[in-house]
Parts: C-alpha cells; structure tokens; sequence
C-alpha cells in the first residue's frame, strides 16, 4: 500500500485524528468554508487470477473542507457527499452515492420502478458504480426465484453494468466464475468497500461495510432507482443525518469469545449489553461507532461482524475507523483511491450522542433466544435446552474465520456431532478456503477435513441458503417447528422457514460447541 502526501494521515505510528497536522484545523466561516485539494490513499493491487479485475471506481472526488466544526466520522463522510462544510445531526442533506448494491429478490422491483420513473430507454446514472450481485434466492427450483435473477441479468445487459456477478449453471456454482455468493462479503472481497465512502444496498445488513470506516446502510426499492437515475438520495425524515452513539470496548479478547458475542453482549462490570443494553429499538436511526482496543485488534471480518448486526438494535450504520488492518485488508481488493475520516477525538462529549464503555474482558458467550436478537442469555444459562441441529453461515457467521472457529471447537472436542448440521459458505473464496486453508494447530488438516470427522453435513454451495428461509428445497430450511443454533443474525418466527420454528442466535463457537452436544452449550468445555 502507498500512502500519498495527505492531511489525514501524518505518522504511520498513529492514525487517529490527533496525528493531523495543526494547519488541517485552519479556522475558517462557516459561509465560506476553505477548500483544500484532496489527498488519498492509493493501493498497490497485485496480479489477479480471475478475469475481472477487482473494482477500480472509487468515489466522487470532492475536496475536503476546513471548519472549525468538530464532527463525528459519520458526519464527515456525508458532509463531503454532500459537498458541504459541515453536516449536524437532524439535517437534511442531498448526498452523493459512491456504490449502491442491490441483489436478486429487489431487482425487479427496482428496476421496474426506475423504467416507470425515468422511461424505458432511461441509463443508469454511473454503470460502474451499480453492484448486482444474486445471492439470496439462487440453489432451488422454484422458477419465481430463477426469475429475479434472469430479470436481473436482463438489466445488467441492457446497461452495461460493470459489476454483475451472474450465475446460470446451478448445478455447479463453481462453473460461473462470476458468480460470488452472499453480498456483504463479496462487496468486501472484490474491493468495493473503501474507507470513506457512501455505500447504500438493498439489504438491512449492508451495514456490514461500516467495517471499512465508510457510511453504510440498506435502503428501499423506491430510493435505490431514484439512485440508480441520479446517483444521489436525500436525507430527510427519518433519513436524516444520524446522531452518534460511542461504544468504547476494551479489555484483552478472551479465547471463547468472538465478535458476535460482542454484539450481543459486551460486559462491564454490570454485564451491560449493547443490543441487550439498548434493545432493538434503542439506537434507532443512530450511527454505533465501535472504538477501543479491543475493536482495534478485531480482523477486518470480525469488525463485519460486528457492523452487521447494529441494525438488529435499529442502528442505521455502525462505523470502525479505518487504520492499518483496513489498508492491509484492501491491498489486493480495489485499486481506487481511497480517504478515510476520522472523529474529532478533542471533541468527544460535544459530538457523540452517548457513550458507553466495556470490559470485554469480563464477558461470557452468549446466545439470543427465540424470538428476537435482544432476548439474551448467557450460553451456560441455556444448557438444558434440546436443539435439532445447527446452522453455520450467512453474512454474519458464513465467512472464512467463522469456520476457522468451529473447526477449532470440532477438533478439541474430538467426537461427532450429536445433530446435523448444516455449512453454507459465504462466498466462493470461502467455499474454497474451507478446502485449502490448514486450521493452526490441527497437524495440516482442513476446515472440511475437520467437518467431514465431525460428522457435519458437506458445505454447501455459497448463497444466504436459510438465513431468510426461502423456498421450501432452501439448503438447511427449517420445514419443521424445530430448534436450531444459528450464526445468523436474526430469529423472528419464520425467519429461517417454519413459523413455529426456534432459533437461538449464536457465535460460531457456541454453534459447533452445541452441534457437538445437542444442547446450546457454553464452548469452554471444549476450548
């Protein structure tokens, strides 16, 4: 990675907002508002094996301003989208779009609505700023399902669309080379998420982006083609600019603990919680922006995971600044530049709406009973409950490291499953990681290798299969009122299929600890 001459970053040893240099908080009027010329980071990317490139459109230039304002990073970004000074919370803004991402089963409605409201001979506003990627409705027979995707191949074609990552041949999803998986991680993996930017989806979970340190968040049908047609969406309403809630966790990582246990439950010396703490409606339409040591030594997919599910709390984004993990992450992914923000840290009790703090130190796994994210318990509270089978994947708990974890629970545990479970990688990096990464500690062996002695089901072709049930031949669709431990990241009846069906959201840990056990089951009997 290249870091170019910029105001943001002055001392590769610190990349927070006090590192910047004096001149940056030049004071100027608000009314004329100084314009400097803007400086970003560029990645080097290295030699690709696929054919597509990663994605090489970055974001709008805008110079960035001085004020002598403070603002929170959230703030920032939609300040500079916006093409404005300073933005306030409450504000109305128009902002400018850098990415808007939309899947299978909003297609159609999107496109049929930006055909109504631009014309039938109308073009997309920018073709390399539009992601579609199929990923929700994709391994079944049901032609309804098919068709979202045929209806979205006809739109990628007839405009030119850069990123559209089609599947036809469903029999082997690894005979589409274009064909990816479950959005959140694709956006991430082909390099489309970049410190800074405005990233909006047709999905609540795009939230996961916030991971990057841009703003992030799902939109509607209605909103994405007014994007489509011209690149920009107006905050206002209940869209207006977001307040900031501060979560400031530190505390040295326990060993059984993994970020969805942070997001479930995050404990200070009172065992206060965050979704727990706030509940699902607590942080509705604010930014929780996720700070501390312990946020800072998190991978970029821990961090995923712990944006990802901010929405289940009513956040509208949840944002971790961006440093060297990020930059290291990105290196191979895009070749855009790129300028992350930062909150003004000399400023914290003007900008933030609250703050709370956390040991992470003292916390224990924890698992969300049906039927909501923030009916938490402790996993060791729950051990008497019977469970018919375990569900490992999605956009929160399908990535590379998620497996990496339950393989390490299979493989302490030394024994087979009590229930089927059920494996459905992410993407198709993931699928392939599970057969070529060696697990630490396992004498060479690998993730699936670990999987097949454990009993498990064989991982399944990458797509968000049960996580939002689907159709009835949905890969690990609960066609029962049964019970089921899942790295999902909701569990409202019928979610994952059966209305009667009961879902005890987990991390993956937890999950492969109870697959062992038939039981919800605390992993440190086994780690």
């Amino acid at each position: 990675m290249a870091f170019i001459s910029s105001p943001f970053i002055t001392c590769k040893k610190d990349l927070s907002f006090s590192a910047l240099p004096s001149q940056f908080f030049t004071i100027g009027q608000r009314q004329t508002c100084k314009k400097t010329s803007s400086k970003k980071i560029v990645s080097v990317v290295s030699s690709q094996k696929n054919k597509r490139n990663p994605s090489e459109t970055g974001s709008v230039v805008f110079t960035f301003f001085h004020t002598k304002i403070p603002m929170t990073a959230t703030e920032k970004i939609l300040a500079r989208a916006a093409e404005k000074c300073e933005v306030r919370p409450g504000e109305n803004a128009w902002t400018n779009v850098d990415v808007l991402m939309i899947n299978d089963i909003t297609c159609p409605g999107i496109t049929g609505i930006f055909k109504k409201q631009f014309g039938n001979t109308a073009k997309v506003w920018d073709r390399e700023k539009v992601v579609v990627i199929p990923d929700h409705y994709i391994f079944t027979n049901d032609e309804r399902a098919h068709r979202n995707v045929d209806i979205a191949r006809g739109f990628c074609v007839e405009q030119d669309i850069k990123y559209f990552y089609d599947i036809q041949d469903r029999s082997n999803f690894r005979a589409n080379p274009d064909y990816k998986g479950v959005c959140h991680i694709a956006l991430a993996q082909e390099g489309h998420c970049r410190p800074g930017e405005v990233l909006f989806g047709t999905d609540s979970h795009t939230t996961s982006a916030g991971a990057f340190g841009q703003f992030a968040t799902g939109v509607g049908n209605t909103d994405a083609a007014f994007i489509l047609g011209t690149g920009k969406i107006l905050l206002k309403a209940s869209k207006k600019v977001p307040p900031t809630l501060r979560f400031v966790l530190d505390g040295e990582m326990p060993s059984y603990l993994l970020a969805k246990d942070l997001i479930l439950n995050v404990g200070d010396v009172f065992f206060s919680r965050i979704i727990g703490e706030i509940s699902m409606s607590g942080a509705t339409y604010k930014t929780m922006e996720f700070v501390g040591t312990t946020v800072e030594s998190l991978s970029m997919e821990e961090r995923m995971t712990l944006c990802n599910m901010v929405v289940e709390a009513g956040g509208k984004n949840g944002i971790v600044a961006a440093d060297r993990t990020t930059f290291k992450y990105l290196e191979d992914k895009t070749s855009s530049p790129y300028e992350p923000v930062f909150s003004d840290e000399n400023a914290r009790q003007v900008l933030f709406l609250a703050q709370y703090r956390f040991d992470v130190s003292k916390m224990e796994p924890l698992v969300a009973k049906p039927h909501s994210p923030d009916n938490r318990a402790l996993a060791r509270e729950c051990n008497h409950v019977k469970i018919d089978r375990v569900y490992i994947g999605s956009c929160t708990g399908g990535k590379t490291e998620d497996f990496m974890a339950a393989a390490k629970v299979f493989l302490a545990g030394g024994k087979t499953v009590k229930v089927p479970t059920f494996l459905v990688p992410a993407t198709q990096k993931v699928w392939m990681d599970l057969y070529t990464l060696e697990v630490p500690g396992s004498g060479g062996k690998t993730c699936s290798k670990i999987f097949e002695e454990a009993g498990c089901d064989p991982p399944a072709s990458p797509s968000c299969a049960a996580c939002m049930g689907g159709p009835r031949d949905t890969f690990g669709r609960l066609n029962e009122p049964q019970v089921c431990v899942s790295t999902t990241n909701r569990n409202f009846p019928g979610r994952m299929g059966h209305i009667e069906g009961q879902i005890y959201l987990a991390s993956p840990y937890t999950a492969a600890a109870s697959a062992l056990t038939g039981f919800v089951t605390d992993p440190r009997k086994f780690l």
